[in-house]
C-alpha cells in the first residue's frame, strides 16, 4: 500500500501547517516502494494506491503527463494489479471520468475485488459527495456547497478556523460517501458475510476519529461505520488523506489504519565524499 504520492514536477514546498512537501522526490519513494514490493520472497499479489497520485500545485496543463508518469511507475509493479482510488488532489487536476479512465478503475470509482478466496477489498469513493470533482453547475456539488454553508460559517470553505472537534471535518478538502455508494456498501458486505469473507475497505478518507485528525475526516464518517458494524465481517479500515497517519481499534474490533504520505519523507543524501 501507498498513500499520497502527489507528484508534481516543481520545488518543494511546505502544508498549511509548515510541514515540508517534496513533490519531485515523492516519485522516488514510490520507485523504492515498487522495489520492496517486486523483491518481496513471498510475492506481493497486488497494490492499492490510496489517493492523490499527483499534486494540486501541480500546472494544470501538466496534470495529464504527472498522473500518467505515476501510473507508468506503478505498471513497474510485477506481483498482480495496481489499484485506485480518487483524493482530492486528484481532482482538483483532472475530470473525474479521466481519471476513472487512467486509473482504470471499472467504470466508477467505488468498487470491490477479491484477490483470493475468503478475502474481499471495497475501494470506497469518499468524494461522490463533494464540492470537488463536480461541475459547478452539478445537482451533487450544489448540495454539497448547501451542506457546507450549513456547518462552516467561513468564507473559506477549506478552513477549519472556529469549528470544534469532530466538525472541523466540514471543510471543502473532504467529501462523503453518497446514499447511493452507501446502500451498494450495504450490500457487497452483506454479501460478504453470507459468504464468509473477511474484508478490508480502503477509503482516501479516513473512518474513525481515533484514526485521523478531525479536520481529516470524511463527511459522513458515522454513516459508513454503522454500515461497517452491520455485518460484522470488516476486519480493517485503512485509508490515506491524513498524512501523518494514525491508528485504532474501534469499540466493534475494527482496525483503523490511515497511512503517512509519501510525499514527505525528505530525500536520502548522500554523505559520502
Amino acid at each position: 500500500v501507498i498513500a499520497d504520492v502527489q507528484y508534481a514536477d516543481i520545488p518543494d514546498g511546505r502544508s498549511f501547517l509548515g510541514v515540508p512537501r517534496y513533490y519531485r522526490h515523492s516519485i522516488t519513494v514510490l520507485q523504492r516502494a515498487v522495489r520492496s514490493w517486486n523483491s518481496h520472497k513471498a510475492g506481493v499479489k497486488f497494490c492499492v494506491n490510496f489517493g492523490d497520485i499527483v499534486d494540486g500545485f501541480c500546472p494544470k496543463d501538466r496534470s495529464l503527463s504527472a498522473v500518467q508518469a505515476v501510473v507508468a511507475e506503478f505498471d513497474r509493479f510485477h506481483g498482480g494489479p495496481a489499484y485506485h482510488m480518487l483524493g482530492n488532489h486528484c481532482l482538483y487536476n483532472l475530470p473525474r471520468s479521466e481519471l476513472v479512465s487512467v486509473l482504470r478503475m471499472p467504470g466508477r470509482a467505488y468498487y470491490d475485488f477479491s484477490p483470493w478466496p475468503g478475502y474481499r477489498f471495497v475501494v470506497l469513493d469518499a468524494y461522490d459527495f463533494s464540492a470537488v470533482g463536480w461541475p459547478r453547475d452539478h445537482p451533487v456539488a450544489a448540495a454539497a456547497r448547501r451542506f457546507l454553508e450549513e456547518r462552516n460559517p467561513n468564507s473559506d470553505k477549506n478552513s477549519p478556523t472556529g469549528l470544534a472537534g469532530e466538525d472541523r471535518r466540514f471543510v471543502m478538502f473532504n467529501g462523503g460517501v453518497g446514499e447511493e455508494q452507501l446502500r451498494w456498501l450495504d450490500g457487497v458486505l452483506r454479501d460478504a458475510s453470507r459468504r464468509g469473507e473477511t474484508v478490508v475497505v480502503c477509503s482516501h478518507l479516513p473512518l474513525h476519529p481515533g484514526a485521523a485528525s478531525p479536520a481529516g475526516l470524511m463527511w459522513n464518517y458515522e454513516e459508513a461505520l454503522a454500515v461497517v458494524h452491520r455485518h460484522g465481517c470488516v476486519a480493517a479500515c485503512l485509508a490515506g488523506h491524513d498524512h501523518k497517519g494514525g491508528y485504532a481499534v474501534d469499540a466493534c474490533g475494527v482496525h483503523h489504519r490511515t497511512l503517512e504520505a509519501a510525499l514527505e519523507p525528505a530525500p536520502i543524501i548522500n554523505s559520502e565524499p
